[in-house]
């Protein structure tokens, strides 16, 4: 693809002073109608860093990248889901969890660490790789961790962040073990940081697995307590660390829970403040416990209606008509799960499954709508989307020949 030269403007960021060039040979310029023909996404947000006063070339993941470092030491504004026990637990953020304090809330912390570690673990970004270390150092240290750990081990707090944040930490250590198995110096650097979180990873560890046994419905909502959505999230981490019983207890508390589900109502999605599908997942879920036949004949009773005629309409994009507002703006991280949600699902099905190509065209149409609102000037979204549309254009969780857990 051709050099472009664009400016992401997050909240409160100033471009007084900060003159953008670029150092792009003249004939590697996009024409005026080489720009018009680019989507709304990359016109928009192939952002340098605006600090800098000369740039080369940018992609979405350098926006994505520099959203995420610029809020994972930002500690306001700052949403807590905070268990009180004496007059000593009120603090700021940043006291109470000294690594995962930033962008807004915990759990948008933690992915945005996943996300940095995603793109520098993949040399997406390699310009970036130098700050995206600096900054993963910074926090991932032992003092940092073992107050996180104590914040976990504290009275009541069990539930904390269950399932969601849970999942995304799990997604980040299962990153930094993906890394790990490589050569050279980020091998070696993603083992020390592993290291260091491992006890963390324990302490949750062991918090899901005496919690899945417990429950006794899933949770079909469309937000952060969803179980279809961290369920997966989880059995991939198990694949991938090889714990087996982490992976046997999901896959029986999987089948028990979807096996026989039918007729999921897609109708009724999406609710006004869903960020995740409800059916959906559910079916991107069961493709991780089942062969391509048994997901094929399952999916059919589940989802009757996808079409097989190749169209994209099907599956109705959602709408935002507030960005500045922080639930109504989830409908955007919607349709970016639902892109990687309905790939997932088509990679399940075998080769000739006449669903696929519809399947695919709703991808196209989600993933590009999500993309979209990856680059708003509002905090409310901008802080949590772009880990939403890694996980998508990386198609982490979509199994690779050679990784059964997923790339």
């Amino acid at each position: 693809m051709k050099k472009l030269v664009g400016i992401l403007l997050l909240s409160g960021l100033s471009l007084t002073g900060c003159s953008i060039q670029t150092d792009a040979p003249e004939e590697e310029q996009l024409s005026a109608d080489e720009q018009e023909a680019l989507g709304h996404f990359e016109q928009k947000n192939l952002a340098p860093d605006p600090a800098e006063n000369s740039q080369s070339a940018r992609k979405p993941e350098h926006a994505f990248a520099r959203i995420a470092l610029s809020c994972i030491n930002r500690q306001y504004p700052n949403k807590i889901s905070h268990v009180m026990n004496s007059a000593a637990d009120v603090a700021e953020p940043v006291n109470l969890t000294p690594v995962f304090y930033g962008c807004f809330d915990w759990h948008s912390a933690v992915h945005g660490h996943w996300l940095l570690t995603r793109l520098w673990g993949l040399n997406l970004v390699p310009d970036m790789d130098a700050e995206i270390s600096a900054a993963l150092a910074a926090n991932f240290t032992e003092e940092k961790i073992a107050g996180e750990i104590a914040y976990f081990n504290s009275a009541d707090r069990k539930s904390f962040e269950r399932p969601y944040g849970l999942a995304w930490f799990l997604q980040l250590t299962a990153e930094l073990r993906d890394i790990g198995t490589g050569q050279g110096e980020k091998a070696e650097q993603a083992k020390i940081w592993l290291d260091r979180l491992l006890p963390l990873e324990s302490v949750i560890v062991g918090n899901i697995k005496g919690w899945v046994p417990k429950l006794a419905y899933p949770i079909r909502l469309g937000t952060h307590n969803q179980s279809a959505f961290s369920f997966g999230l989880f059995l991939d981490w198990a694949k991938q660390s090889e714990d087996s019983e982490m992976e046997t207890l999901l896959r029986d508390k999987i089948l028990k829970f979807h096996q026989a589900d039918v007729n999921c109502p897609m109708a009724y999605e999406p609710s006004g403040e869903d960020f995740l599908s409800s059916c959906l997942m559910v079916a991107d879920l069961m493709r991780r416990v089942m062969d391509a036949d048994e997901f094929a004949t399952w999916l059919s009773t589940f989802l009757p209606d996808i079409p097989s005629d190749g169209r994209g309409d099907w599956l109705e994009i959602a709408i935002v008509n507030d960005p500045t507002d922080g639930k109504l703006v989830h409908l955007d991280g919607l349709n970016l799960s639902r892109a990687w949600a309905l790939e997932g699902i088509a990679s399940a099905l075998p080769v000739d499954d006449a669903r696929r190509a519809a399947l695919m065209a709703a991808v196209k149409l989600h993933g590009e709508s999500g993309q979209k609102a990856v680059g708003t000037p509002h905090y409310s979204g901008s802080h949590w989307l772009a880990s939403f549309a890694t996980y998508w254009r990386t198609k982490r969780g979509i199994p690779s020949p050679d990784n059964s857990a997923g790339t």
